[in-house]
């Protein structure tokens, strides 16, 4: 009794202080794309503790169906995904993603009545119910404008994208009663101005979680050779591509901040200049070029090869160019990791995420990235 009587201020005190110790900082979004159209995902290669979400690319649209095109693939990648978050990540979030670039021709018929939104929101949600996963990912490239070659598309589309977001979350809100946890529906949305012209993100936002602005693949104006994942604007021209410029016009058409997730290309753009001016930036495109993943990068090119490394203080932005060919690459590198990470705490942002995990298989990026979103 004695003993206790000494510990016993003590014990208030650690009780007392427990909730600050508890409070843990500010969880941002790492979402990784993990291609599983290549086949087999190795799981075993994925440091899954530095993610929070997985988004599963790709799901098919077909007959106003989310379908599997290959479903013995596809089962054993869920099955190895939901065994690795077990084990290593209980936390992590595996959504399957539907549409991507090659498979977005057929969202448009797919969402066009209330009765194919219905039979399509329920073929998505019976995926997530039928494999334990997470929530669903629309990437749908793009509503109301031309994608891929060949995609359809219409006026009508920019109601229903946000038609679509409500069937869904509907479905979504009946699998949570149903299993007793939530589930997150998100988008991948294009960084273009005309992708915010041609949709309703402030109307459609309420029945997201997070919007995945696709900062990335944005290249010079008017066919010329310029970054393709640049944090801000660059040169002379007024209305350039940027994330900063994207992320401000899709806050300006009612998505707070709290929901956007920035993009990081973990792959280069290559170019072939039509000269050696300004090391290829701004001037007109030959021909395109491989770039290739990060590590490949990194390993083989960067300050080799003929290649010099250039970064943009403007743009915040590196880029490679090889004089005698007159290559220009442009990709995402440390430093840039670094800076659009400042940029997402500086504005309250969500987090980040990536396409695509496997691009840079000696996780130069994804380090990165946990060390500076914590």
């Amino acid at each position: 009794m004695k003993s206790f009587k000494y510990l016993l201020p003590f014990a208030l005190a650690i009780f007392c202080l427990a909730p600050t110790f508890a409070q843990k900082k500010k969880k941002y979004i790492v979402n990784a794309y993990v291609g599983g159209f290549r086949g087999l995902v190795k799981t075993e290669e994925i440091d899954v503790e530095k993610l929070t979400h997985i988004n599963y690319a790709f799901v098919n649209v077909q007959d106003s169906l989310a379908v599997l095109t290959n479903l013995a693939t596809d089962s054993t990648n869920f099955r190895k995904l939901n065994e690795m978050k077990a084990a290593k990540n209980p936390d992590l979030k595996i959504l399957i993603s539907i549409g991507g670039w090659a498979w977005s021709e057929n969202f448009s018929d797919a969402v066009l009545t209330e009765t194919s939104r219905r039979k399509f929101a329920k073929s998505s949600v019976d995926i997530v119910r039928q494999f334990n996963l997470d929530g669903v990912d629309i990437d749908w490239e793009y509503p109301a404008m031309r994608g891929e070659e060949g995609n359809i598309f219409r006026p009508e589309d920019k109601q229903n994208f946000t038609l679509m977001f409500k069937a869904i979350r509907e479905e979504l809100d009946l699998l949570q009663k149903e299993k007793s946890r939530s589930f997150q529906l998100t988008t991948a949305v294009g960084g273009s101005k005309s992708f915010v012209e041609n949709t309703e993100m402030g109307l459609a936002q309420p029945f997201l979680d997070y919007v995945f602005i696709m900062t990335y693949d944005y290249g010079g104006k008017n066919g010329t050779v310029g970054h393709h994942t640049n944090l801000y604007d660059y040169g002379d021209t007024p209305d350039g591509s940027s994330a900063d410029r994207s992320v401000k016009n899709f806050m300006a058409a009612g998505v707070p901040a709290n929901k956007i997730v920035l993009g990081a290309a973990f792959y280069g753009k290559g170019w072939e200049a039509a000269t050696a001016n300004n090391n290829g930036l701004g001037e007109q495109r030959v021909k395109a070029v491989q770039g290739g993943g990060y590590t490949k990068l990194k390993d083989t090119l960067i300050n080799q090869n003929g290649y010099k490394k250039f970064y943009d203080k403007k743009a915040k932005a590196p880029y490679l160019f090889n004089d005698s060919t007159k290559v220009l690459i442009t990709y995402e590198d440390e430093k840039s990791i670094r800076d659009k990470c400042k940029y997402i705490k500086k504005n309250k942002l969500a987090g980040i995420f990536f396409w695509e995990y496997f691009s840079d298989p000696k996780e130069y990026l994804i380090t990165e990235i946990s060390k500076n979103l914590d």
